[in-house]
């Protein structure tokens, strides 16, 4: 077969656009760059921004193309979200910018506490911020964003009934824990627990948000399987201790979002009770749990620092009471906090600097 560009076409309206069940030449989601004996350029839009998700559609047209006219062509495939009106059909949270796991290799490491700060911060930055509390077995955010007595309402729009998530702190907050009296364990197996998980984002009214956090249990197991299967995730963040038990874990969570069928960007490390401050003596640090050791790692891996956090006694207080410490002004711990949240924003925009430069540079090299 004689390599056009129709007949790349042609070949391309075999591939199925998964969310929007389409083939993307017909969605009019296909920009053919360049046609040559032995290359092919291409750029191709997908509904699902998540890296796992445009690297299957790369796959995808790779192989149809290599299939059409041969293993010997050259093919270059450049997969970009959708953008615009037609961005909107995409199904699954349409209207968040940026989805943030906040995960830890293990447990006990402050990655629920990280998270509750991360959110209510960056509210009071000025961002729509949403929060899931996808931790099935052990959810905390209600008692630490003080909502531990409400009830998510429910609202029917086109026959349909949605889930209207708690707001505290200028965050919307959905959580397992909403569903279960405190004193009743939640001995679900996966994939009950999986289903449960995919319905606080399905099946809720979010609304505009700048960033939707999600707080996963610890480890790598069914939920954080079905969650990048299921969202689309912008990166993850990974908290750990400086202790080397905790840092091997971590380094386990760093290799999960780096896996091929995973393939979502760690946004970068948190290194949390990173040293201990007694109030009675706030310039002294105390290195209990080692010193660097998240440094360490993040520098080892390639990942950004994002932050390092103290033990501090009034940090755990702030979560006991329904109060982030973030919200306390004028602290230390406030602006630790703060710089973190700061840090995160940095991090996302220069993503999305870093994909839409890509994107750029593909089209000059190949115009």
């Amino acid at each position: 077969m004689k390599i056009t560009e129709e007949a790349v076409r042609n070949v391309l309206a075999k591939v199925i656009e998964p969310d929007l069940k389409k083939d993307i030449v017909t969605l009019d989601l296909v920009s053919v760059i360049s046609v040559d004996a032995d290359r092919i350029s291409l750029s191709v839009q997908v509904s699902n921004p998540a890296m796992h998700s445009r690297k299957r559609m790369e796959e995808a047209v790779t192989f149809h193309l290599k299939q059409a006219f041969g293993d010997a062509i050259n093919v270059n495939v450049d997969v970009k979200p959708l953008s615009g009106e037609l961005g909107k059909l995409r199904k699954v949270l349409p209207d968040v910018k940026h989805i943030v796991a906040v995960a830890s290799g293990k447990g006990g490491v402050g990655k629920s506490t990280i998270t509750a700060n991360l959110a209510v911060g960056l509210a009071r930055l000025g961002w729509k911020v949403g929060l899931v509390d996808a931790d099935i077995h052990g959810p905390s955010m209600p008692m630490m964003l003080d909502v531990i007595h409400e009830k998510p309402s429910t609202v029917e729009r086109n026959g349909k009934h949605w889930i209207v998530p708690v707001e505290s702190h200028g965050v919307k907050m959905l959580s397992i824990g909403f569903f279960a009296a405190q004193d009743q364990a939640i001995a679900w197996r996966g994939p009950m627990a999986s289903k449960a998980l995919e319905q606080l984002f399905k099946d809720a009214e979010w609304g505009e948000l700048d960033i939707l956090l999600v707080d996963l249990p610890p480890g790598t197991g069914d939920i954080h399987l079905s969650l990048v299967q299921a969202i689309p995730l912008t990166g993850a963040v990974i908290v750990s201790t400086p202790q080397p038990v905790a840092l091997a874990d971590a380094r386990k969570g760093v290799g999960f979002f780096r896996l091929p069928s995973v393939n979502v960007p760690v946004l970068g490390i948190v290194e949390n009770m990173a040293w201990f401050t007694p109030a009675e003596l706030p310039e002294n640090k105390y290195y209990i749990f080692g010193r660097g050791g998240a440094a360490a790692l993040a520098e080892e891996l390639k990942v950004p620092l994002l932050g390092e956090v103290p033990l501090i006694q009034s940090i755990r207080e702030a979560g006991d009471v329904g109060r982030p410490a973030v919200l306390q002004s004028d602290t230390p711990s406030a602006a630790l906090f703060n710089e973190l949240c700061i840090a995160l924003q940095k991090r996302l925009h220069d993503l999305q600097l870093d994909t839409a430069g890509g994107s750029r540079q593909h089209e000059q090299a190949h115009a």
